[in-house]
């Protein structure tokens, strides 16, 4: 019966795996918008996640209909705060789900059919989570990016706005010099402007696509100088000043959290495996006999 099972399972996949191949080779006509979301990042996007996309992409529409509008909205503005890495959008994204769920739903059942439970819950999860572990990791990364780069920006900045250059003008001149994340938020920032956005608008979207307490800091600080009418470069050396310290004391907070957890690894692995090891050298050394201590 196992085994009726497992051929069956097999078969299931094969003729899915066909399916797919067909409909990959069909000139289907795709939607318009999944037709520029695999236009988008065709340049930045690994050949691994371009052939993914590309099995994934005619169910793309299935799986956002399944999520629910509020569910994508939420996660277009997840992968908004992610910086679309390489290329992702949320039709990409889709099409990923699509493909890792149900080569993690197969491939859990095989697994589970041959009284393997423990890989099976593994790939389940796998087929759950793939899709949004590349999206929480980017977030991350993003995050600690721009916290480490706003305060040498808002002291270059702060220079420029001495000159004599208005706001808006620095901002767009410093901004040419940076690259990274925070370059970009600001670029997106700037077009916006440029197209008509008030720029407390803009600036309330700068804040809106990071989870950077630091953003949120300078987008605060801009707006309430704005209203109090303080000096713009003043502020921004005040800000990087508090940003600085407040970076420093997150450091030493992490560094007193990060002393107790080397401290429980040391006494739970390190030290029970290195008495064993001293133990049984000193037991192997001694030559002593196994067998007259087994009694034998």
């Amino acid at each position: 019966m196992p085994g009726l099972l497992i051929a069956l399972l097999m078969g299931l996949a094969v003729a899915g795996a066909c399916q797919g191949i067909r409909m990959y080779r069909a000139e289907a006509k795709l939607p318009p918008d999944l037709a520029v979301a695999l236009e988008v990042g065709a340049t930045r996007v690994s050949a691994a996640g371009g052939a993914v996309d590309r099995l994934g992409m005619r169910f793309a529409p299935l799986v956002l209909r399944l999520m629910g509008p509020k569910r994508v909205a939420a996660k277009r503005r997840r992968i908004d705060m992610a910086g679309n890495p390489g290329g992702l959008t949320i039709d990409r994204y889709a099409a990923r789900r699509a493909v890792y769920g149900v080569f993690g739903l197969v491939l859990g059942l095989v697994f589970l059919t041959n009284g393997q439970p423990l890989f099976a819950a593994m790939t389940f999860v796998f087929g759950a989570m793939a899709a949004d572990a590349l999206i929480w990791q980017a977030v991350r990364e993003r995050r600690e990016v721009i916290d480490r780069t706003l305060p040498d920006f808002l002291d270059v900045l702060a220079v420029v706005v001495s000159a004599g250059l208005g706001f808006r003008q620095a901002l767009d001149r410093v901004a040419e010099k940076y690259e990274g994340p925070w370059a970009d938020e600001l670029r997106i920032t700037l077009r916006q402007m440029d197209m008509g956005v008030s720029r407390r608008q803009a600036f309330d979207e700068l804040r809106r696509r990071n989870s950077s307490e630091q953003v949120a800091q300078f987008v605060s600080a801009l707006q309430q100088g704005e209203e109090l009418g303080s000096p713009i470069a003043e502020t921004l050396i005040q800000l990087a000043t508090d940003m600085r310290r407040t970076d420093a004391q997150n450091s030493r907070r992490r560094a007193a959290k990060t002393i107790p957890k080397a401290t429980l690894v040391t006494l739970v692995f390190m030290l029970p495996a290195t008495m064993i090891l001293i133990a049984a050298g000193m037991f192997l050394g001694s030559g002593s006999d196994f067998g007259s201590i087994l009694g034998r």
